[in-house]
C-alpha cells in the first residue's frame, strides 16, 4: 500500500511550456552568452539532460565552478521565470488537482519537489491557487542536495512520518526524478511524458512505469 505520493512540479503537475528554457536564455543572457554564440547550444543542451536537477547546480556546471558567477547565473534565471510566472504563463497539468485531491482523500500523503528555489516555487503555488494543495512541499535547500540524489524523496518520508520507503510512489517527467525516486528506495518510481524526457530516456533511467500524464497515476498505485 502506498502511504506517501511524492510529486515532481514544472513538467509533472505544472506545465512548464518551455519556460525553464525561457528563464535560461535569459539568464545566461546576463553571462555574456546569447543565441546564436559557439557555447550556448552546448549550455541549453545541458540544461535539458539536467531538468529536475537543482538549478544551482546546473549553473555551476555550466560556469566552470565559478560560484560568485553561478549564484548570479541562478539568481538571474529564479527572476526570469519569476517573471513569466507573474505574467501569468503558469498553469497546471490537466487533472493534476483533481489527482492530488483524491489522493489525500484517500488517506494518502503527497509532497510536492521542485528544483526551484523556495521563493519561485511560492510563487507558483500562488499562481495557481496550490497553497495548501499537498501535504508538504520541498526545495532542494531544504532538504539537503538536488535531483537526482535522494535527499527530496527521504526528506519528504521524515517530514510526514513515513514508516517504509517501499509504501512511497514518485512521479516526475525527468531522468532525474526518476533516479531521485529509485536512490531513496521508493516501490514505484513512475516516468510522465508531460515534460523534458521522452520514454526511452525514462526507461532507461530505470522508471517503474512511463505514464502519459499523472491522471494515470492512481490506476498504477491502485486507487
Amino acid at each position: 500500500m502506498v502511504s506517501l505520493v511524492v510529486l515532481d512540479m514544472a513538467g509533472t503537475t505544472v506545465q512548464d511550456g518551455g519556460l525553464v528554457e525561457r528563464a535560461f536564455t535569459a539568464a545566461i543572457g546576463e553571462q555574456g552568452v546569447h543565441p546564436g554564440d559557439p557555447a550556448y547550444d552546448a549550455m541549453l543542451a545541458h540544461v535539458r539532460a539536467t531538468m529536475g536537477e537543482s538549478k544551482i547546480s546546473v549553473f555551476r556546471h555550466l560556469l566552470g565552478g565559478d560560484e560568485a558567477a553561478a549564484r548570479a547565473g541562478n539568481a538571474a534565471f529564479e527572476r526570469a521565470y519569476a517573471d513569466l510566472v507573474d505574467e501569468g504563463h503558469c498553469a497546471p497539468i490537466e487533472g493534476a488537482a483533481e489527482v492530488i485531491g483524491a489522493l489525500r482523500e484517500a488517506g494518502i500523503k503527497v509532497a510536492l519537489t521542485t528544483g526551484f528555489s523556495r521563493d519561485t516555487a511560492d510563487r507558483i503555488l500562488a499562481a495557481l491557487g496550490w497553497k495548501d494543495i499537498a501535504d508538504l512541499t520541498l526545495v532542494p535547500a531544504e532538504a539537503g542536495r538536488g535531483r537526482p540524489f535522494p535527499d527530496l524523496v527521504l526528506a519528504a518520508v521524515l517530514r510526514l512520518d513515513i514508516e517504509d520507503v517501499r509504501a512511497v510512489a514518485t512521479a516526475g517527467d525527468t531522468t532525474y526524478d526518476v533516479l531521485c525516486g529509485l536512490r531513496a528506495g521508493a516501490g514505484i518510481a513512475a516516468g510522465v511524458l508531460t515534460g523534458a524526457h521522452d520514454e526511452a530516456a525514462l526507461r532507461e533511467a530505470g522508471a517503474t512505469h512511463v505514464l502519459a500524464s499523472v491522471r494515470d497515476l492512481p490506476a498504477a498505485i491502485g486507487r
